[in-house]
């Protein structure tokens, strides 16, 4: 009787099992920081994991989160909108300005709000016409908002009148007493877009274009139509975010959402989101916002000079980055793609 012997299977052979990789979420490394951060305020000020501690850094992460989760939309086509601060405090500046005007404080607000999707629009027919990428575009309009914004606002805090009426209280006001209504806000609309983002068509499209432009291009999706949609996207959310802090803080000061920009390009990385398009995450963004706002408050907490506010601002942003290019290069490496090219 022949016994047949089953050889073993050589290193490299098709006969070997394969590996199975398991697959994190991408907000993953974002939830570890933010618990991690959480562990560590807590156990350095307890008092600062109290209920309405948390929920005022919610309050107060609820207006970058805004850019942020549109920041998503845009950076998942593989573009980048460095106009978005200003483009927010020009639509807070022509909200107030319409309620000074007299125009009813809702109107004034839908009118801002369609303030911010103007500019938008007018980043995405630049994009357009230039042929020039988002972060060249909105490099030059940046500065040109933010011109308009002080030549309008004279350089002076704009104070409507009335700043006690409806549309004040309701956006100033708490729901149970404690919740923010800025923070209900944030969450419903990262829900929704969310929901846009990864069951929608329009979703599905940014993702792609970001992906390969060319096989888009070549799947009939309208690479450019797309891209000048995130932009109008982005303009409305930074548009919005204006409108509410003019509720909030019934004014609106010169030097307001300065680096709400730079904190919605880092608080999409950081959750998940990258610079090389493809992928979004508008929870990842919700969650790297709180992290940022809760280093910036764990700041002011511990004692240390706001004059460093700025400073952790751009470290916060130079990290993110690092992070991000970390990650890619590891994914490369086990793709087995080799080098990487360090502008892309």
């Amino acid at each position: 009787m022949t016994r047949t012997e089953t050889a073993p299977p050589l290193a490299g052979s098709v006969n070997h099992q394969t590996r199975r990789s398991i697959r994190l979420p991408a907000e993953t490394g974002a939830v570890v920081v933010l618990a991690v951060l959480l562990a560590l305020l807590g156990w350095l000020h307890p008092s600062f994991l109290e209920p309405a501690n948390l929920l005022s850094v919610l309050g107060q992460a609820a207006l970058p989160g805004l850019l942020a989760i549109g920041m998503v939309f845009v950076l998942a086509t593989r573009e980048i909108d460095l106009s978005a601060g200003a483009v927010f405090h020009l639509a807070a500046t022509f909200t107030a300005l319409l309620m000074v005007a007299g125009v009813d404080p809702w109107l004034a607000a839908l009118a801002g709000v369609a303030a911010g999707a103007g500019l938008g629009l007018i980043n995405g027919l630049l994009m357009i016409a230039l042929r020039l990428p988002a972060l060249l575009v909105t490099l030059g309009t940046w500065w040109m908002i933010q011109g308009l914004s002080v030549v309008a606002g004279k350089g002076q805090t704009i104070v409507p009148p009335s700043a006690d009426g409806n549309f004040f209280a309701a956006l100033s006001g708490k729901a149970f007493a404690m919740v923010p209504a800025t923070g209900i806000i944030f969450i419903v609309l990262a829900l929704a877009m969310h929901v846009v983002l990864h069951r929608t068509r329009f979703g599905y499209r940014a993702q792609a274009v970001g992906s390969n432009p060319q096989a888009a291009a070549y799947a009939g999706i309208p690479t450019s139509k797309v891209r000048l949609l995130t932009l109008v996207l982005m303009g409305a959310m930074a548009g919005l975010a204006g409108v509410i802090h003019v509720g909030i803080q019934g004014a609106i000061a010169p030097g307001d959402g300065g680096t709400f920009a730079l904190l919605a390009i880092a608080a999409a990385i950081i959750g998940g989101t990258s610079l090389s398009g493809g992928h979004g995450s508008v929870i990842g963004a919700a969650i790297g916002i709180l992290v940022l706002q809760l280093i910036l408050s764990a700041m002011s907490m511990l004692g240390v000079d706001a004059a460093w506010s700025t400073f952790a601002t751009g470290a916060l942003v130079v990290l993110a980055l690092a992070v991000d290019r970390s990650v890619r290069l590891w994914r490369n490496r086990r793709a087995g793609r080799g080098q990487d090219d360090p502008l892309g």
